[in-house]
């Protein structure tokens, strides 16, 4: 099973293999289709956390580069595929939403915390979900999290096109532009590290800035 996942992984993270899948396992529109589950998966179905995301849209930008796929099609397609699965991850939670808010109290829940969750959307939401787009792992989590929240669907909505419009877009067109340099070509699993790790970057500076607001509010309390 593990070889398994790996073989998949690196077939969908490298130019490469992707470009002999697409050539001889998966031709014409079922590689459009795969793509589109795969982000589809990631974005919506909590269970899909652990496949690629940015460094499958990379990976596509550089195969798109190299006349393997109409970059277009591929953009719009995909962009379809993560505000539709966005979507789909926020109606999961909406749904399940009510349920969880009348539980009672126990040792791993708390219904405080819930209640920080929906006020922190009422206030965060907007900003949450289009940093969420860009972060591995979270941006599987946080429309879930937003419908459990019952944050108003118009408003989650509106954050969901643009994070979702410029997620694949800056991600895919980044390898199109850059895949088919020789220096990049060389240090490709380097590069695609980098791209998630910045991608992690505004969560951290976020982290960073609220932990450092609440050392200043608490040290004027105690003046």
């Amino acid at each position: 099973m593990h070889a398994f996942f790996d073989f998949v992984f690196h077939t969908l993270t490298n130019p490469d293999r992707l470009i002999e899948f697409l050539s001889t396992v998966v031709t014409g529109w079922w590689g459009y289709a795969l793509f589109c589950g795969i982000v589809f998966s990631e974005t919506g179905l909590l269970m899909g956390f652990f496949l690629p995301g940015d460094s499958l849209l990379f990976t596509i930008g550089v195969v798109a580069g190299a006349g393997e796929l109409n970059i277009v099609a591929i953009i719009a397609s995909l962009i379809a595929a993560a505000i539709t699965g966005v979507a789909s991850g926020y109606m999961i939670g909406r749904k399940t939403g009510p349920k969880i808010f009348n539980r009672p109290d126990s040792r791993l829940f708390k219904q405080e915390n819930l209640q920080k969750t929906k006020a922190f959307y009422e206030k965060h939401g907007g900003k949450a979900i289009i940093y969420a787009q860009f972060v591995p792992i979270i941006r599987t989590f946080t429309p879930f999290m937003a419908g459990v929240a019952q944050m108003p669907y118009p408003r989650f909505a509106m954050f969901n096109v643009i994070g979702s419009v410029g997620w694949v877009t800056s991600m895919t067109l980044l390898g199109y532009w850059l895949g088919n340099f020789p220096l990049v070509r060389h240090h490709f699993e380097k590069l695609v590290i980098l791209i998630v790790l910045v991608s992690v970057m505004p969560i951290v500076f976020e982290y960073w800035k609220s932990r450092n607001t609440a050392r200043a509010l608490s040290a004027t309390a105690q003046k």
